[in-house]
């Protein structure tokens, strides 16, 4: 009999990229997004239109399945924390919810690494780093409630872990490469500190095969595997300026010149939050706390776990995607 997925958010790059996975290795694939997307449906996904942060859209979508990928989330540095906390923690709870009162009994939850970090540099860390006593932005705050609830829930009945990639690329990337080339042409990219602060990031493929990696071992109850959390990434970190400089090139433009200390960027990104919230401006600010710190120090992860208990294999081709892009 043929595994059924719900994959949540579907229609998003990592979403996508999962679902034609799936397809790939012969799993029936339904999506739950709040939009339609039908170039993902032509591939075979049936789709269900609705949103994770409601229950009934949940238990709707989610009839008939195996297990559940969710990959759905309210992503960025700046916004309203009633938001974040709807689409990133109520959506995972209605979620675990169906999963328990329908008898399905694996989950994969997309979570970030950023749920451990608190603005101070992690230099090749794995899952043993706790979280933090506070976070810089509610996106990683309330991914790491979520991530904590997805791990409480494992048991004999249901095979839960959460999944950690950082920073995705690859071809469509929606999000990451067109922001840095948007800020490059804007005259509005700086290097924060002298560049050489090392990153991680991971393929889009890459991320999209572990998620199916850690499904296999959740479907078959593989107790090591289960109730872990995993950083996931290419396991070859970068200097950042480095690395955004041959984002750059994709797009045939020239890294700017300029540049700004790490200290200063944290400070000017402190104060442009406090004029942001005391006027109630909507609009991101040009600089913030998370950003100057994720652009600044040292966030590079060691992957052993993720090799070790669900055999992932990190990317060996680097320069050869880049070129892709």
């Amino acid at each position: 009999m043929t595994t059924s997925v719900l994959v949540t958010g579907y229609g998003g790059f990592l979403g996508r990229a999962i679902c034609r996975d799936l397809l790939q290795h012969g799993y029936l694939v339904k999506g739950l997004a709040r939009n339609r997307y039908p170039e993902i449906e032509k591939l075979g996904v049936v789709a269900v239109q609705g949103s994770a942060a409601n229950l009934a859209d949940c238990e709707r979508a989610a009839s008939g399945v195996d297990a559940v990928i969710h990959t759905a989330a309210l992503a960025g540095v700046w916004g309203k924390r009633h938001d974040f906390e709807q689409a990133n923690v109520v959506a995972t709870e209605n979620l675990l919810h169906v999963c328990r009162h329908q008898s399905i009994g694996a989950f994969v939850f997309t979570s970030s690494p950023s749920v451990t970090f608190d603005g101070t540099a992690q230099s090749n860390v794995d899952e043993s780093v706790p979280y933090p006593s506070s976070w810089l932005c509610d996106y990683p705050r309330t991914k790491a409630i979520a991530e904590q609830k997805v791990l409480a829930e494992n048991d004999s009945k249901i095979a839960t872990c959460a999944l950690r990639p950082h920073l995705i690329w690859g071809v469509g990337d929606p999000h990451l490469i067109p922001r840095v080339i948007a800020r490059c042409r804007s005259g509005r990219l700086r290097c924060v500190g002298n560049g050489k602060n090392l990153i991680d990031t991971v393929h889009v493929d890459y991320a999209a095969a572990a998620h199916r990696l850690a499904l296999e071992r959740m479907l078959n109850r593989d107790s090591n595997a289960a109730g872990r959390p995993y950083f996931i990434t290419d396991g070859q970190p970068v200097e950042c300026w480095a690395w955004v400089t041959a984002i750059l090139k994709t797009a045939k433009l020239l890294p700017p010149s300029k540049s700004i200390s790490f200290p200063n960027a944290y400070r000017i990104g402190y104060a442009l939050e406090l004029l942001y919230r005391t006027f109630n401006i909507a609009a991101e600010p040009p600089m913030t706390r998370f950003v100057a710190a994720q652009l600044g120090v040292d966030h590079y992860f060691n992957i052993s776990a993720a090799k070790q208990f669900l055999g992932y294999i990190p990317i060996a081709n680097r320069d050869q995607r880049i070129a892709e892009l």
